[in-house]
């Protein structure tokens, strides 16, 4: 077993044995969605950390709409909810990169496409292939599109 799996598995006993029902329940899900996961396919695998990590940011991402759907839908608790689930399981991401920090790796892209002849939005593609690799698992995918749309604009 890995040890962000093993850490979960811990963590969830843990939240049981304390009755704290909203951990407990969050990380049953994604133990189950990182069960699925293996599962899913041809032959059944044991996931990576990588791997693992991936699916707690599909989770954590899914949360995350679902709060926003259902404040937008005028349900307040179940929002809340969905909100305090995903800040669970952004305790076991890495930590996000701020809009600075995120900005001046994009900026840093931007000049390596122009140098490389790239230039407008038609660059778009060439800078996100030299982000994604830096910015991978620090940055949400639509937050880096955005700010690579704004510097290739400005």
């Amino acid at each position: 077993m890995t040890t962000l799996k093993s850490k979960l598995h811990d963590d969830l006993t843990a939240a049981i044995r304390g009755r704290d029902e909203l951990r407990s329940s969050t990380l049953r899900l994604t133990l189950t969605a990182i069960t699925k996961e293996e599962v899913s396919g041809k032959t059944a695998r044991e996931l990576s950390d990588d791997e693992v990590q991936k699916v707690i940011a599909r989770e954590a991402k899914k949360r995350r709409e679902a709060a926003e759907a259902f404040a937008e839908g005028g349900r307040a608790e179940q929002a809340a909810k969905e909100k305090a689930e995903g800040e669970i399981l952004a305790e076991y991401l890495p930590k996000q990169l701020s809009d600075d920090e995120l900005r001046e790796i994009v900026a840093q892209a931007v000049a390596e496409a122009k140098a490389a002849g790239a230039e407008g939005p038609r660059a778009m593609g060439q800078v996100m292939k030299i982000v994604n690799p830096k910015v991978a698992g620090l940055a949400e995918g639509g937050r880096v599109a955005a700010t690579v749309k704004q510097l290739l604009a400005g």
